[in-house]
């Protein structure tokens, strides 16, 4: 058996408590080192094999993967954040699954929540945003023509945009030709969680200098959005005019006891 397992989005103590223990029993553990919090290999226990795959190849993370569970051993494949997310998981489930090799995914707190923490706010504001698209910019990876970054902004939603911060620049004129106003409020958050985090925020007129200013240049998510302004309407889920399945509106108890 192989196990993905999340690692959070970088301080320790956000695995989650199944990770944890996925962790403390693992024989073998292949770790994202470029990404992944070291501090975690604490809850490894002392005969643990480590693998840092950011210096090995997609064939060589393979080998450890299948032929530890091939002896018996217990395999932890560690992620940064959640690994669905940006994770490159697929080829290496596929990869087990050719091999008759079982697995399972232990989800992790993606960055994706980890900056909205530490910006204190809600992705998903009634009257402002009831979407959000999470995307990259093309890079030495492409992305497909259909989901450019100027054709998504043109939802003028919600958008959190990975592994982008050396791309600023055309990052910035994506957004504007897709409709955003160059006084939208964005934010940048590097290293969400971790001890030297650091949240900068702005409109998108201005992010190449926001972290030309604070020395950013990766490790770090953008998100753009009215959501990060002061405008937004109330929740109607504890409005007392509006009924639910478990409370009636004030209304209609009025008109009930009436």
């Amino acid at each position: 058996m192989v196990h993905f397992v999340g690692a959070g989005c970088g301080a320790v103590d956000l695995i989650t408590v199944r990770g944890q223990k996925l962790l403390s029993e693992a024989d073998i553990v292949v770790y994202a080192g470029s990404l992944v919090n070291p501090d975690l290999l604490q809850y490894t226990k002392e005969d643990c094999c480590i693998y840092d795959s950011a210096r090995m190849t997609l064939t060589q993370v393979m080998e450890v993967l299948i032929n530890g569970s091939r002896e018996g051993k217990k395999v932890v494949r560690l992620h940064t954040g959640d690994p669905s997310i940006y994770g490159a998981i697929r080829e290496q489930m596929d990869c087990l699954t050719k091999e008759k090799i079982e697995y399972d995914i232990c989800p992790g707190v993606s960055s994706l929540f980890g900056a909205a923490a530490s910006l204190k706010t809600e992705y998903t504001l009634p009257g402002v945003s009831q979407t959000v698209i999470i995307t990259r910019m093309a890079g030495r990876t492409p992305v497909p023509e259909k989901e450019q970054i100027a054709s998504l902004a043109a939802h003028q939603s919600t958008m959190v945009i990975f592994l982008s911060t050396g791309l600023l620049e055309e990052l910035k004129e994506e957004l504007q030709n897709g409709g955003y106003k160059p006084t939208t409020p964005c934010a940048i958050v590097y290293k969400a969680s971790w001890e030297d985090e650091l949240v900068v925020r702005g409109i998108v007129a201005d992010l190449p200098e926001m972290a030309l200013k604070n020395h950013i240049t990766k490790t770090a998510l953008i998100v753009v959005g009215e959501f990060l302004g002061d405008d937004y309407e109330l929740s109607k889920l504890y409005d007392p005019s509006f009924s639910t399945g478990y409370r009636e509106a004030a209304f209609n108890q009025g008109k009930l006891q009436g």
